[in-house]
């Protein structure tokens, strides 16, 4: 069977396995699997090898691209970290199969299904993409907190971080406002504030400074626990915890992260939109299970 995706050269390769895609969003990767004709339901072991930088294709996550589960969408997307936990939510992931499918199918917007909803992607110029994240989620119970809490100032704090605004917009996150992010060490402080006791789901752990009214630095300590190059979700909770605290009244705010910035929009009706770059790795095939 040839494949959409690949090249006819590459359709004979991957003959010997499971064809795979690798692309990144600001450096953020993924190895993306097609299971639609094919399911695909990898091991936890399994995932752990693909996404082993030194054994295997290295990704901060596996993107497995199912049938849609309602009529809503082109397709459903399951999103794996590299410890086999699924999430319901990936901001550059989203951008990523957004992309893919599109330029598969050939159209300018589409819709994508994930454990968190269904997301619609448009394109928003070369290798750009928008994406509408969802809902943000600001009750104590749906980020999930372990006690019921304000979520605009959980009071809890390592370091330098203190008193971060919890939300969830697919995964849960805590975002610390920072006056100098440079001074903060986020790999010594993340791994403790991600797994602090008030967060049964653990959280992923954002850092964030003004630099004007209109723009963030970010940095954020990702479940399962790795600094990222760029954080789509993160980026979307810290604009939305600025206005929450009354720092900003911009509804359009660029967010730096250190792979490079996505622009992020505040809807009227509680959504937000992210706009950023995609780029594609490389095409290959995944080894076939031997019986």
């Amino acid at each position: 069977m040839k494949h959409p995706w690949f090249s006819e050269a590459q359709n004979d390769l991957i003959q010997q396995g499971r064809p795979f895609v690798k692309m990144h969003g600001l450096r953020n990767d993924f190895v993306i699997v097609d299971g639609r004709e094919t399911p695909y339901t990898p091991s936890v072991e399994e995932i752990v090898r693909i996404c082993d930088r030194h054994e295997g294709v290295g990704a901060d996550e596996l993107l497995v691209i199912e049938p849609p589960r309602s009529g809503k969408a082109y397709a459903f997307v399951r999103i794996i970290n590299t410890d086999g936990r699924e999430v319901e939510a990936c901001g550059n992931a989203s951008r990523c199969v957004g992309w893919l499918l599109m330029e598969e199918c050939g159209r300018d917007e589409i819709r994508i299904e994930t454990l968190g909803g269904v997301l619609s992607c448009r394109r928003a110029g070369e290798k750009q993409v928008a994406v509408e994240m969802g809902r943000l989620r600001t009750v104590w119970k749906e980020i999930p907190l372990s006690r019921e809490m304000d979520t605009l100032h959980l009071g809890i704090g390592a370091g330098p971080l203190q008193d971060p605004v919890g939300m969830n917009i697919g995964n849960p996150h805590a975002v610390f406002f920072v006056d100098d992010l440079s001074a903060v060490d986020l790999t010594r402080y993340g791994p403790e504030l991600q797994k602090d006791p008030v967060f049964p789901e653990e959280a992923n752990i954002g850092a964030a400074q003004f630099l004007d009214h209109k723009t963030l630095r970010l940095s954020v300590w990702e479940r399962p626990g790795v600094l990222t190059t760029a954080c789509g979700t993160g980026a979307c909770v810290a604009v939305a915890a600025a206005h929450r605290r009354g720092l900003t009244t911009e509804k359009c705010m660029t967010v730096i992260m250190p792979a490079g910035s996505v622009e992020i929009e505040l809807k009227e009706d509680g959504m937000v939109v992210m706009t950023g770059p995609v780029e594609t790795c490389y095409a290959g095939y995944l080894p076939l299970k031997k019986e």
